[in-house]
């Protein structure tokens, strides 16, 4: 117990003056997280506002492969990115394995399944509402998508908080593929794993406080932006009703 109550004073320590070894960790963990959230969220806008507002041959069996990915384990993404970018793998000429770059591929694979389904879903039900008066207004899929993606800007930013929060809890994809390299490719989840099973608590029970600190605060972040949205939108949904009122 004691040896435990050491640890967490330690770690502690090492949060409040700003370790080097603990900041650089971190800063490399949020970079990757960050980047590779930010391109899955870009791509994933435009492809599950295209599957919300259309409607083709196949898109039931798509829907479903693409439900299925939700829940791919990140070691098999590894894998894939693995075998993808190896000396003898059609991508091996890039020579990205074990590096940055192999890490961000892997976790943009990984978060862009989830980014398409939860825009899907939100479009979609916005589409319901407000499809027909688009439409009649001569709006087609992909302009309408759009305009719903937009009106629907807050739900996307707890989007954005899923697709971060999938990317920066993940060590299976990017152990595999970046080697967990000191000082190059080594992030928070992969460097808890390691000093825990090294016996080094402090520096992992350190890690584990920021990681969560950060989610903390993004959670934080998002709920003040939605609450800034809701008071944007607030004197325009009242208005019709002042109208009214005068008349």
């Amino acid at each position: 117990m004691n040896s435990l109550a050491e640890s967490a004073q330690a770690a502690w320590q090492l949060v409040v003056s700003a370790d080097p070894l603990l900041l650089s960790i971190v800063t490399r963990s949020l970079a990757l997280s960050a980047s590779a959230s930010g391109i899955a969220f870009v791509i994933g806008c435009v492809l599950g506002s295209w599957l919300a507002v259309s409607r083709f041959t196949g898109r039931p069996v798509l829907l479903a492969v693409l439900n299925t990915l939700l829940s791919l384990p990140s070691v098999v993404v590894g894998l894939l990115v693995y075998l993808l970018l190896s000396r003898s793998g059609p991508l091996g000429f890039l020579g990205w394995l074990y590096s940055f770059k192999a890490m961000l591929l892997a976790q943009v694979i990984l978060v862009l399944p989830v980014v398409v389904a939860l825009v899907r879903q939100v479009v979609e039900d916005a589409h319901v509402s407000h499809g027909e008066q688009l439409r009649s207004l001569g709006a087609g899929p992909r302009l309408m998508g759009m305009l719903l993606a937009w009106d629907e800007r807050s739900a996307l930013l707890t989007v954005a908080l899923a697709a971060f929060g999938r990317a920066v809890a993940e060590v299976g994809a990017v152990m595999l593929v970046g080697g967990n390299i000191d000082g190059f490719t080594r992030v928070m989840t992969t460097s808890i794993a390691l000093e825990t099973s090294k016996g080094d608590l402090p520096l992992a029970m350190g890690l584990g406080l920021v990681l969560l600190g950060v989610v903390l605060a993004l959670q934080f972040l998002i709920w003040g932006l939605r609450a800034w949205f809701h008071a944007l939108t607030l004197p325009f949904a009242a208005s019709p009703g002042t109208t009214r009122s005068r008349s």
